[in-house]
Formats: structure tokens, C-alpha cells, sequence
């Protein structure tokens, strides 16, 4: 039976798979393709970053030497204690070793520049991300530069920015990290970094702004100085004290955040005052003079690289005798201009009636009229016959009224011409009397030089080249030439000894006159100081009261070309000191210095000796380069014979104690002083030279272009006073000295003799008419000049006077 069969339906399919959205498979395609994009572009920068990194490294400095860092150092002048007294090169700086700069300094750079120093490889990630998020959110802009990019920046790029220039700068801070410690790097950038003020490295900034070594700084001033790198000019606090504040609060408020300082330490430096260093400050040792001299005796010996190789020169300067020397000088200067007609205001300028505004008015006035150590300017506010009120740059006012007034009585009346008359906006000058008042005062036209040296060695103690080297650069003591007048008698007095003459030796001090037919020109006839004459009196009277007819009889008998040979043995030149009688009175040219050089041939029993300043010059690492040992005195050196030296200091010591110098003595109350006054002719300059056997001193005065001190001007009432206040400094504690007679000498009645010369035997008148032995033969005055002659053109010499 035929098998059945089952209908059957339609047979069904397997599952479909559901379709995928288009916009899906759009989406997935731009994945795909950006991220393929994005790691070809990665590639290919890293690429280009690397062929980069090939190309730009090879090109990076060599930074192998910062290994044995050597940034240019100033020049450094010292006294013979070590204080500093000059500085000279474009950056101030004073290399300072890691371990010996103190940690607080150390802790505040890391506090205000890189907390994490330390832990980063040189370039921050944290800090960069941190510092653009800050920025970003507009909260306080941040920087994001390591120590080691700004060692990298400082030392090596420019300041351009540029995508060029930091990519370098972050390859070469690679290097460095690479290549040295941590602590070398920070030591560079602690000595590096420029801090304002032309002070480089912290070091050179904690003297320019506290006047203090790095190792005593506090907290305050440590935060005060990291401040600084951020903005050297906008947060110095000189420039700007409440920038420097805000940086200096700022970075204690760091310090305490990471842990460097304790709360309480905080906020007892939140509190202390910034006490800066005063520019103007009257105790700082003035030695501007001494500092220049030896600037340019190191120039001439190490050229150019004088100003960056660290030189460091300590000179045979005593720090209290140059300050004993400039406040003398300053002193005895002032003393002078009180006694001068006020010259007036030395500016004139509207101020403002607005207060607000007064300030503003009273710097600009002020600027180009600094304060010039104790004489310091101020603008007048008001002014009255009795009372004036002014305002000095601080902000400081005063009143000055009463005695103070007097100098200036003649720009307060009523009747004064506009130029003199001080009213409101006139720019004086004031200054503090003895009973700490106010007095009003003028800048002096009028210069002064004062130097003292050790007779002993040439050791120059103290120099004063004037009244102020901001002021006048000219230094008086070394490139002065001047008329000596009286004080330069003493060397022809000397020479009178050689041809027997004697203290005790009678001259006439008589009218002298010589005609047209003797002089070889117009007729000359000299005068004493006072315009009298007394007759006949020894030698020693006659130096004692400085007597020009006795000093000229002297010389017109020993003759003119024989004393003209032997002041050369004080040191002195022949070309400056003509051979005519004139030079009995001082009418020839020498330099303070020389007037040192040559009283100390007296001092020292006759010898010359050769003044110096530098005893040792080290380099950066006090290694010694040059190192002068004081000179012996030896029989080579004998300039003349010991017992004309110790009768000429005979007769000195006369003139310290009895004659026209008398206040010496009786001021400082000791014996052992010896000197002579000097007034030339017209009071053109006014001089005191003497010594006590350890010291030699000159003081002068007078005008650079040469013009009458005064009628009552001489130099027993300017330069004296001088040498009397130097010398009260100066010998405190030096026991009084006391000088045997040498050999060939003798004493006949109480006074002295060269044994040879001895009453008899030597000159005992000259120019007396009673009997007396005749004097040598006078010389020719053929040719002799009218007048003194002028000073010759004044010459630097100062090289030649300190090389040896």
C-alpha cells in the first residue's frame, strides 16, 4: 500500500541579526580614524621632537665648566682690618659656598622660587600644572620655572621668549640635572641671580640692602631678599619699600606653609622692621679716595680682568685714623664756609599747594641735589627773617630758627636779590650744629687734602683727597700741585746746617728790596707775613715766628742752586723748585703727598722712605698674588745725615710748642710734636706739616682755582686745627717719645750744635752788623723772578707715587 505522505508547510528561516544604526557606524569610522590620526600625529612629533632633541642637544653649551662655577667678581678694596671700602666692576658679587650660606637663606629661595626642588628632575610637572590651572581660573598668575630652568635661563639664554629659546632651556636644564648635584645647582643660582641694586648672588644683596655678611641675616630679611629674583627692580626695597613688604609677607607665609619656620617664627618676622642699609650713613668708613687710587694701580697691573677675576686688596689703611682724618677735614672745611657770604639757594622750584601732591614736587626737587654726607638739602616750605620751615627727602621736617639762622642772615632779609633770597621752594642746605639744632649752611667752594703715613715704613695710614669724591673726584693729596709757602722753610733751614749754621745763628729781620738791575726784571720787595720786623734773632726764633727776611737771608747765602740739590733729598723736584731766592718763601710746587714723604725724612732721623698703600692682593679664593712686606730702614736709604734731622726736629718741636703752632702742644698736651705752618702769598693756600715720630700728617687747604682764602686766613687758623683733631684720634694711647741725641752733636749753652759747627767755628750772624763772622758769599739774584712763580699744569702722578 503506497506509503502516506504529511503535508508540510513552508519552511522557516534562521534568526536575522539586528541592523546597527548608521549613525553608530558613523561614530565608530571617526574613532577609528581620529585615533589613527592622533597616534600617526603623536609619532610623528615625538619624530620631529626627536630629530629635534639630535639636532638642538649636541648645540647645547658646555655647562662642565659650572662644575668649578666662576662668575665674574668685582674688584674689592680693604683696610688693613679687612673693612671693606670699595667695590668696583659692573656686578656687585661675593662668591659664596653652598655649605656656608646659611640655611634660612637656603629655606626661603626654596619656600619663594621651588618647594620641590629636591624631588623634581628639573622640570616641575606638578608645579607647571598647578600654575596653569591658577592661571586659567584667573586666580594670582604663577610661575612654573624651576631653580634649575632659571640657572639654565641666567646663565646660558637670553631673555627672549621665544618657543625656540624654551625649548632649549628646558634641554639644558636636562643637562644640568644630568650633569651636576642639587646642591651645585642651587649654589650657582644662589650666586648668580641678579637681586636689584647691581648686587648679583645673595650674598652681595644682604650687604647692599642691610649693610650685613649673609651669615647674620634673620628670617625677615631672608624672605625680605627671595623676594627679590621675582622682581628685582619692582620689589627692591629701595625702589619700592611696599612691593618689597607685600613679597616679603608673601614669602614667610610660604616658609611657614612647607614647614621651614614654626608659626611663632612667622609672625615675629611679620613684625620686625626692614632696618636697610642707609646709603648716607655717617658712620661708614669714607675712603673713597684710597679705593680709586688703588683701582687704577690694579689696572695698570691686570688690565680689564681687574673688575670680574675677585681681586681682593687690603691697603695699609687704619680705619680709625681715616675716619679721624675725614671728619677733621669735613670739619675744618665747614668751620670755613660759616665764615663765607651765603652764596643763596642753590635751585628754585614752584611747589604745590595740594598736599597730596607736595611729596611728588619735593623728590623731584631734591633728586639732582643729594644729601652730601652731613650737609643735607631740603626745600623750604616757609620762610621768615626769624623762623624757617623745610622738608628734606625723608620726608623730615624742620625748623630752624635762632642761631641757626646766622649764616644765612643775608638771604633772609628783606632787601635780599631774588638769587640769594630763601623763600618757599628754595633748595638749601642744613646741617646739625654740636647742640643737635638745625643750621642752615651751603656746599663749600673752598678744597682740602689730608694724608698721614707711618715715617718708619711709608705706610700710608689715612688720605682725605678732598671734601667729598661724589663731589670733586680730584684727589688733592696726590695730584695737587700747590705753593708750599712757609711750611717748605724747614728743608732750606736744613740746608743751612750743611754750611754751618746753627739754631743759635743771629740773622737780621730787616727790610729787604731788590732793584730792577739785581732781579733782571720789575723790583721785588718781600714782606713778613704781618708786615713787620723785629731785627736780629736766632734761627730758631726766626722759624718759630716763620720770619720770610730770615728764610731769604739764609738762602741768598748758602745759595740758591745748592738748597734747590738738596730738597731732592726730601723727595722733592728740581724742575718745580726754581733756583731763585723766591723759594725761601714756599714759591715752587708740591703735592700734599710730597710734603708727607718729605717731613718724614725728619721723623724718622733721615732717612727716605717711599709711601705705599697695598700690602696684599689676593684672588677669589684668597690665594696671594702680591704680598708687601713693610720696608727696613737702611743706611742705602739715607736721604740726610741723622743730626741735621734731629736738630731740624729741635727746631720744630720749638714751632709746635712756642711759635705759630703752639696750640699743637698745648692742645694735645704732649711734647713729642713737631710741625710748621704754611700761608703763601695772598692767602692763596693754607697749610699744616708735622708729625710725631709714628705719624706724619699734612693738612691743607685752599681753592682749586687758586683765590684768596681771607685776609685773617693762615694756616696756623685753617690747617692746624685739622691736624690738631686727626692727631687727638691718632696718638690716643701712643706713650710720648723721646729723642736721644745722636752722634755729632753737642749742646753749648742750652742749645745745639753740629760738634763740627760748634760755637766758633760755624755761622754765628748773618746780615747783623756788630761783629759777627762772616757768612758765605751771596749768589748772583740775575734772572731772579718778581713774583713767585705760578704753580705749573697740575699732572696725575699718582702711580708713580704709590708704585714701589
Amino acid at each position: 500500500m503506497p506509503e502516506k505522505t504529511k503535508a508540510s508547510g513552508p519552511a522557516k528561516s534562521a534568526p536575522a541579526h539586528p541592523r546597527r544604526p548608521v549613525w553608530i557606524t558613523w561614530l565608530l569610522k571617526f574613532f577609528f580614524w581620529t585615533t589613527g590620526i592622533a597616534v600617526a600625529g603623536m609619532l610623528s612629533l615625538l619624530f620631529v621632537l626627536a630629530v629635534a632633541l639630535a639636532v638642538a642637544y649636541p648645540n647645547l653649551p658646555d655647562i662642565s665648566e659650572l662644575a668649578d662655577y666662576r662668575p665674574k667678581l668685582p674688584l674689592r678694596v680693604f683696610s688693613s682690618e679687612g673693612i671693606q671700602i670699595g667695590e668696583f666692576g659692573e656686578e656687585r658679587r661675593n662668591l659664596t659656598p653652598i655649605d656656608t650660606i646659611p640655611r634660612i637663606m637656603k629655606d626661603a629661595v626654596l619656600a619663594a622660587e621651588d618647594a620641590r626642588f629636591y624631588s623634581h628632575g628639573g622640570v616641575d610637572y606638578k608645579g607647571m600644572l598647578r600654575a596653569g590651572l591658577a592661571n586659567v581660573n584667573k586666580v594670582k598668575s604663577q610661575g612654573a620655572s624651576t631653580i634649575t630652568m632659571q640657572v639654565a635661563r641666567n646663565v646660558y639664554l637670553s631673555s627672549e621668549k621665544t618657543l625656540t629659546r624654551k625649548i632649549y632651556e628646558i634641554l639644558l636644564t636636562f643637562k644640568l640635572e644630568h650633569m651636576l648635584t642639587k646642591d651645585q645647582i642651587l649654589e650657582i643660582y644662589l650666586n648668580q641671580i641678579y637681586l636689584g641694586n647691581r648686587a648679583y648672588g645673595f650674598a652681595a644683596a644682604s650687604e647692599a640692602y642691610f649693610g650685613k655678611p649673609l651669615k647674620d641675616i634673620t628670617i625677615a630679611q631672608a624672605a625680605m631678599l627671595a623676594g627679590l629674583p621675582k622682581a628685582p627692580g619692582a620689589n627692591n626695597p629701595v625702589n619700592n619699600p611696599a612691593r618689597a613688604r607685600g613679597r616679603q609677607l608673601y614669602v614667610i607665609d610660604r616658609m611657614q606653609e612647607a614647614g621651614f619656620i614654626t608659626a611663632q617664627q612667622a609672625d615675629e618676622a611679620r613684625k620686625e622692621e626692614p632696618q636697610l642699609r642707609d646709603a648716607q650713613d655717617p658712620n661708614r668708613l669714607h675712603a673713597e679716595y684710597v679705593a680709586e687710587t688703588v683701582r687704577q694701580l690694579m689696572y695698570a697691573q691686570y688690565g680689564d680682568t681687574t673688575y670680574t677675576r675677585g681681586l681682593k686688596v687690603y691697603t695699609t689703611l687704619v680705619a680709625s685714623d681715616q675716619a679721624a682724618a675725614y671728619k677733621a677735614l669735613r670739619k675744618g672745611i665747614m668751620d670755613y664756609e660759616r665764615r663765607q657770604i651765603y652764596r643763596g639757594p642753590e635751585k628754585f622750584v614752584d611747589l604745590p599747594l595740594n598736599p597730596n601732591e607736595l611729596d611728588d614736587a619735593v623728590d623731584d626737587a631734591l633728586s639732582d641735589h643729594p644729601d652730601n654726607g652731613d650737609v643735607m638739602s631740603a626745600v623750604v616750605l616757609k620762610a621768615s627773617p626769624k623762623e624757617v620751615t623745610a622738608v628734606r627727602g625723608n620726608g623730615e621736617t624742620l625748623t630752624i630758627s635762632g642761631e641757626g639762622l646766622r649764616p644765612a642772615q643775608s638771604g633772609l632779609a628783606d632787601k635780599a636779590a631774588p638769587n640769594i633770597k630763601i623763600r618757599r621752594g628754595a633748595v638749601i642746605r642744613v646741617a646739625k650744629t654740636p647742640k643737635n639744632a638745625w643750621e642752615i649752611t651751603q656746599l663749600p667752594e673752598v678744597e682740602g687734602a689730608f694724608v698721614a703715613m707711618d715715617p718708619r715704613d711709608g705706610a700710608v695710614k689715612a688720605l682725605i683727597g678732598g671734601f667729598d669724591f661724589d663731589k670733586n673726584k680730584f684727589n688733592h693729596v696726590t695730584q695737587a700741585w700747590r705753593q708750599p709757602g712757609s711750611s717748605f722753610k724747614p728743608f732750606i733751614y736744613s740746608a743751612a746746617l750743611e754750611k754751618g749754621f746753627s739754631p743759635a745763628t743771629v740773622v737780621n729781620d730787616a727790610p729787604l728790596f731788590f732793584d730792577a738791575g739785581t732781579t733782571g726784571g720789575q723790583p721785588w720787595e718781600p714782606k713778613n707775613y704781618d708786615g713787620t720786623f723785629e731785627g736780629p734773632m736766632p734761627l730758631r726764633r726766626a722759624l718759630m715766628k716763620s720770619k720770610n727776611m730770615v728764610s731769604i737771608r739764609i738762602l741768598q747765602s748758602i745759595g740758591t742752586h745748592y738748597a734747590q740739590d738738596w730738597i731732592t733729598n726730601f723727595g722733592f723736584d728740581r724742575d718745580k723748585h726754581p733756583a731763585y731766592l723766591p723759594m725761601a718763601l714756599g714759591a715752587g710746587s708740591v703735592t700734599p703727598m710730597q710734603m708727607a714723604t718729605a717731613y718724614s725724612v725728619f721723623a724718622n732721623g733721615g732717612y727716605r722712605i717711599a709711601p705705599y698703600l697695598v700690602t696684599r692682593v689676593t684672588d677669589h679664593k684668597d690665594k696671594p698674588l702680591v704680598d708687601k712686606q713693610p720696608p727696613l730702614l737702611t743706611e742705602a736709604m739715607r736721604a740726610i745725615p741723622q743730626r741735621n734731622a734731629w736738630i731740624m726736629d729741635s727746631l720744630l718741636q720749638s714751632v709746635a710748642s712756642g711759635g705759630t703752632a703752639a696750640k699743637a702742644q698745648a692742645t694735645l698736651k704732649r711734647t713729642d710734636l713737631f710741625g710748621k705752618t704754611g700761608t703763601t702769598n695772598d692767602s692763596l693756600d693754607a697749610w699744616f706739616a708735622g708729625f710725631q715720630p709714628t705719624i706724619a700728617a699734612i693738612a691743607w687747604m685752599g681753592y682749586d682755582t687758586p683765590r684768596k682764602l681771607g685776609d685773617k686766613e693762615t694756616g696756623g687758623g685753617l690747617s692746624l686745627p685739622i691736624w690738631i683733631s686727626f692727631m687727638e684720634s691718632a696718638l690716643k694711647g701712643v706713650p710720648v717719645a723721646e729723642l736721644p741725641a745722636p752722634a755729632g752733636v753737642v749742646n753749648v749753652g742750652g742749645e745745639w750744635y753740629f760738634d763740627d759747627y760748634a760755637p766758633g767755628r760755624g755761622v754765628s750772624s748773618l746780615g747783623v752788623d756788630s761783629g759777627s763772622s762772616p757768612a758765605p758769599a751771596a749768589e748772583s739774584l740775575t734772572g731772579a723772578p718778581v713774583a713767585p712763580p705760578a704753580p705749573p699744569e697740575e699732572r696725575n702722578r699718582i702711580l708713580d707715587l704709590f708704585r714701589n
